[in-house]
């Protein structure tokens, strides 16, 4: 397929055009009942199971997706990636967070340097200097241990690790190298998220993390100048030095900021920001608060079945229209699941045009979202039911972090919670027909209200336990099915330009709100409604001072 060919102009992609309409004629409740085709959905790799029978699928249509994923050459791109090649062209870059996974061993090369060695000399650096915190011989200013961590990021500076240390809270080991510490994320640049992070925290225990690449994000900055404020008022600037580190290639600034140079660790531009919580963005916070053994074991975990779930992405986005997909964990530990995999997803593949610039005359990307059942259950699943078709991703998980068993009770509390993971995919496979619901003596004019189409497709993906190695396999299944389906799609997964339009009219918002409040200038240069807002903004706060002294937020 030569580049500037759109995939949607294959013959593959003509072919499952035309077979999907055959397959839209099958109801799950049909196809379900063949056993053998089950078997063939049914793949056990590393530990986890992945049944993917209750797609919309047969063994022939998985065959032509095999055959787009050729036409598309994804064996070659994932190739081009593994091996360190410019294919971020947008911005000139090589795509090697799957580096920062790697043995120290192992060799992967970006413009002919092998880069392994670099991910080792960081993830070196994060042992050496978690334990030191961990352990005491690193101190505060006042000579007090650092037990609490306030990690300054956004975007993927904070939702990765996010997820990661929610799902490690309640694993007996981590939670056991966890006692006495704290680890909490800023990352909006309201100051109410200022006020909860430092809410209980005294400066003279308190670490802050400053995770910006190019040390100038707007937001990070600003929340990075109130924490050090924070800290110089108690203890002083001098104190800086000891209460502050930084992730950050931009060493000219972070000493700027009165950060020792040496304590910044490094990660690269072939690691984009969704996809560095395998680097120093994500392994720093969780080591001081979980210890560097722990977090090497999620680091670690490369393997993954990331080609199935990528191409049947592609099958339901593309071919039968689905916008949308809901990440179901059945576990409260991966309730920050969805909303990190929102991310990755979402910025990566909400594109609009080929890798080469052509407008795309399919869609591209999902709109993914997600809670943990069984709370899900009781917000969101009367849609999915009986509403909008939403393929689902269910996660179950065969050992729970935190066993409870009570005397009398017909099943455990994680059996109940399984019971749920197991029913509702079948519930939204099967329906109910209005002739079931007569046979229960359902009153007639009720039927049409519980009658359940089905014919909704889902997968399962069922992980025995959920420790740091499994966290790590299912960042990585879920990493590597995005790029999947960019490769396939044939967009640039990578960039996200998509992000720098709002930025950069928040400049010029900015800007007239200085003018206003310092100069008393009116809003102008905006269209009608964006004044009028603007306009009743200022007018409402008037009593904001326009050069005010320091002032922190109280809880």
């Amino acid at each position: 397929m030569a580049s500037s060919t759109l995939i949607c102009e294959t013959q593959p992609w003509k072919d499952l055009k035309s077979h999907v309409e055959d397959i839209k004629k099958t109801h799950l409740r049909e196809l379900l009942s063949d056993t053998d085709r089950c078997k063939s959905m049914m793949v056990d790799f590393d530990g986890i199971t992945l049944d993917y029978s209750r797609q919309r699928a047969t063994p022939g249509t998985m065959d032509k997706l095999y055959n787009l994923a050729e036409t598309a050459h994804l064996k070659e791109k994932i190739n081009r990636m593994f091996n360190g090649e410019r294919i971020n062209s947008t911005e000139n870059r090589s795509v090697l967070h799957v580096a920062l996974r790697a043995p120290r061993d192992a060799v992967m090369k970006s413009d002919g340097k092998n880069v392994v060695p670099d991910v080792w000399n960081v993830l070196d650096k994060i042992k050496d200097f978690s334990e030191r915190v961990r352990n005491g011989s690193w101190v505060g200013a006042t000579g007090k241990a650092l037990t609490d961590v306030i990690s300054v990021g956004i975007g993927g500076s904070f939702l990765g690790p996010l997820f990661v240390h929610t799902a490690l809270q309640t694993d007996p080991e981590a939670s056991k190298c966890a006692t006495g510490r704290q680890l909490r994320f800023l990352a909006n640049v309201d100051p109410i998220d200022v006020a909860r992070n430092i809410a209980g925290l005294k400066p003279e225990t308190t670490l802050v993390l400053v995770v910006s690449k190019t040390f100038t994000t707007a937001e990070t900055m600003l929340n990075a100048r109130t924490l050090r404020a924070w800290i110089s008022k108690e203890l002083g600037p001098s104190a800086v030095a000891k209460h502050m580190v930084a992730i950050s290639t931009n060493l000219t600034l972070v000493e700027k900021f009165g950060i020792d140079p040496n304590n910044a660790f490094a990660f690269w531009d072939w690691v984009g920001g969704r996809y560095s919580v395998c680097s120093a963005v994500g392994v720093l916070p969780l080591s001081l608060q979980y210890g560097f053994t722990v977090v090497e074991k999620y680091v670690t975990s490369l393997k993954n079945l990331p080609v199935l779930l990528g191409i049947l992405s592609v099958w339901n986005v593309s071919f039968f229209g689905y916008p949308a997909s809901a990440i179901l964990p059945y576990s409260q530990a991966l309730e920050k699941f969805a909303p990190h995999i929102q991310q990755v997803s979402m910025e990566s593949n909400g594109k609009g045009v080929s890798i080469d610039g052509k407008p795309l005359p399919f869609e591209t990307g999902e709109i993914d979202f997600g809670e943990p059942g069984t709370n899900g259950q009781h917000s969101f699943y009367q849609l999915i039911h009986q509403g909008r078709v939403v393929p689902c991703d269910f996660i179950g998980i065969v050992k729970s972090q935190q066993p409870v068993y009570l005397e009398g009770e017909v099943v455990n509390n994680h059996d109940e919670l399984m019971s749920n993971f197991f029913a509702q995919p079948d519930a939204l496979a099967y329906g109910k027909t209005p002739e079931e619901l007569l046979k229960e003596n359902v009153l007639q004019h009720l039927v049409p209200h519980k009658t359940f189409s089905g014919n909704r497709p889902s997968l399962s993906l069922l992980l025995p336990s959920l420790d740091a190695y499994k966290i790590g396999q299912l960042l990585a299944i879920y990493e590597h099915r995005v790029a999947v389906q960019g490769f396939i799609w044939g967009i640039n997964s990578f960039d996200q330009w998509g992000v720098e339009l709002g930025k950069s009219l928040a400049t010029q918002v900015r800007k007239q709100l200085h003018a206003s409040r310092v100069k008393g200038e009116s809003a102008e240069g905006f269209n009608f409604s964006t004044t009028t807002m603007l306009t009743k903004y200022l007018k409402e706060s008037f009593d904001v001072p326009a050069n005010p002294p320091t002032i922190l937020p109280r809880i």
